[in-house]
Parts: C-alpha cells; sequence; structure tokens
C-alpha cells in the first residue's frame, strides 16, 4: 500500500508546514508530493527545502509564486504597479538567503508531472498543465474547464493554486483532487472563511486501486509564525500578519501596496538589489 501526502500552496509558511510534515508522519505516509508555490509571501526560505530534503519527496512542480520569484529576480518587472514592486521586494528577501542550487532547482522545477502507480496514471500541476497561473479551476469552473485536466486519458487529477480542497470528476469521470492550501486556505462563504487551519490530502493506493481520498486540517501556532516573520524581517509583514489571521490576501490591492511601498521606500530598494545583480 503506498500513502502519498499532497502539499500544496505552503507560501512561506514555515509553522503551517512543519505542522503538516508532522502530522503526515503520523500517518505513515510514504511518500510527499508538493503541488507547487513553496515561497513567498512568508518568511521561508533555505529553511523549507531544508524540511522537504528530509522527506520522500517524490514529485514537485513549479507554482505561479516560484515563477514571480524568478521574474522578480530577473526584473521582468513594471515598477509603476505596486503589486510588481510587492513581488520583486519579496523576491529579493528570498534571493538574499536562498543558495544557487536552490535557485537552480526552482529554475528547472516542471509544470506538470505523470505519475504511474500500479494500475493508475495520475497527472500532477499546479493548474492546468501547461500554464501554472489564471483562475480557470476555481471551484464552481466550468465542466469544460476541468476536463482540460485529464485530455491525455489519466485516471487521477491533482492540482493546487486555488487553495481551497476539492473533488470532483471530470466528464469522463477520471477524478479530480485539490488538496488545498497549507499556507492560505481560502474560502469564499463566511460561515467557513475563520477556519484557517494548514490544509492538505492524503491519497491512498494499494493493489486493487485507488483506496481512499483524505482531506485534512492541521492547527498551527499562527503567532509563532507572525514571530518568525518579524524575526527574519519579512517585507510587508504586517500583511503578513494580516493575512494568517483574517485570511485576506492583499497581492492586487494596488492602493495599499503603493502606500506600503512609499513608507518603507521599497520601489528604490528593488531599483537597487537589481542593479546590484547586473
Amino acid at each position: 500500500m503506498i500513502k502519498i501526502a499532497l502539499l500544496s500552496d505552503v507560501h512561506g509558511n514555515i509553522t503551517a508546514l512543519e505542522a503538516v510534515i508532522n502530522d503526515a508522519h503520523a500517518e505513515n505516509v510514504t511518500e510527499f508530493w508538493l503541488i507547487g508555490d513553496l515561497i513567498m509571501p512568508g518568511p521561508g526560505r533555505s529553511e523549507l527545502f531544508t524540511m522537504l530534503k528530509q522527506l520522500n519527496l517524490t514529485v514537485f512542480v513549479k507554482g505561479n509564486w516560484e515563477d514571480c520569484f524568478l521574474e522578480g529576480i530577473a526584473g521582468d518587472i513594471d515598477l509603476s504597479r505596486p503589486t510588481d514592486v510587492y513581488i520583486a521586494r519579496l523576491a529579493q528577501f528570498q534571493y538574499e538567503q536562498l543558495t544557487s542550487e536552490e535557485i537552480a532547482f526552482i529554475e528547472n522545477l516542471p509544470l506538470h508531472v505523470t505519475r504511474q502507480i500500479n494500475n493508475l496514471t495520475i497527472s500532477i500541476s499546479h493548474n492546468l498543465p501547461d500554464k501554472n497561473y489564471g483562475p480557470a479551476l476555481i471551484t464552481t469552473a466550468s465542466q469544460a474547464e476541468m476536463d482540460r485536466l485529464t485530455t491525455k486519458g489519466e485516471d487521477i487529477a491533482i492540482y493546487g493554486h486555488i487553495h481551497h480542497q476539492l473533488m470532483r470528476y471530470s466528464s469522463q469521470d477520471q477524478l479530480i483532487i485539490n488538496p488545498g492550501s497549507i499556507g492560505q486556505p481560502f474560502v469564499k462563504w463566511p460561515g467557513l472563511r475563520t477556519d484557517l487551519r494548514a490544509q492538505y490530502a492524503l491519497l491512498t493506493i494499494d493493489d486493487n486501486g485507488l483506496a481512499d481520498v483524505h482531506f485534512k486540517k492541521v492547527a498551527y501556532d499562527v503567532p509563532h509564525e507572525i514571530e518568525l516573520a518579524k524575526q527574519a524581517n519579512l517585507p510587508y509583514v504586517e500583511l503578513y500578519r494580516l493575512l494568517l489571521e483574517t485570511g485576506k490576501t492583499y497581492t492586487h490591492d494596488e492602493k495599499k501596496l503603493a502606500e506600503i511601498n512609499q513608507h518603507f521606500d521599497y520601489v528604490q530598494d528593488v531599483v537597487h538589489f537589481l542593479s546590484k545583480k547586473k
């Protein structure tokens, strides 16, 4: 029997990832799959990679935030856009500690992986197999959009990106699973939105096929994670605190980001950082 921990959308949350890994070990997991977005906007940097190296991590696909990091350090941004400054300043924070090997690892991550386990073919991608960003696969996506995950006859498709645990089927009855988000869970409905525990899923496969899909939520020490962010001098640390305590994100709040960028002179930080890299 094979029991796989499906981890996704850590977003730099050290404490949440640690709690999930501990829970997965208690479940006697045999291997781990990372479905993208390991880094940013949280404080986790090299320590996240150190944690992953201690696991039997057999799958890791590239999320859109891995690409955001690479674009940020390459200067592929528009400094007139507050969101671009936000991403670039967070990428700078990552770059200041990540090793060259870790950066090369991020660069070489695949968008899509196919695994064959027993008689099951499983597709793994952060979002669509050829596109790790965009809203195509939200919980209320059309059947036609969801069918884009299983165009090559896969039995199971696993994706992340939407920060929401989900199980549904293709129009041909292929299974689609989203394990949710470890670092930034999200639900629109107010009555469910306050549950911000770290999310992941367990996939159990035996000789007969898919034996179980188990969605899990794991409590973690949020004040400790906020303290880690402060100790690391994480840029936008107040926004990170609000994210952890309320679930609200500010990535596309151009007005709020512009105010913070001006207050902390983050544009000049990014300009200086990119000029040194040339």
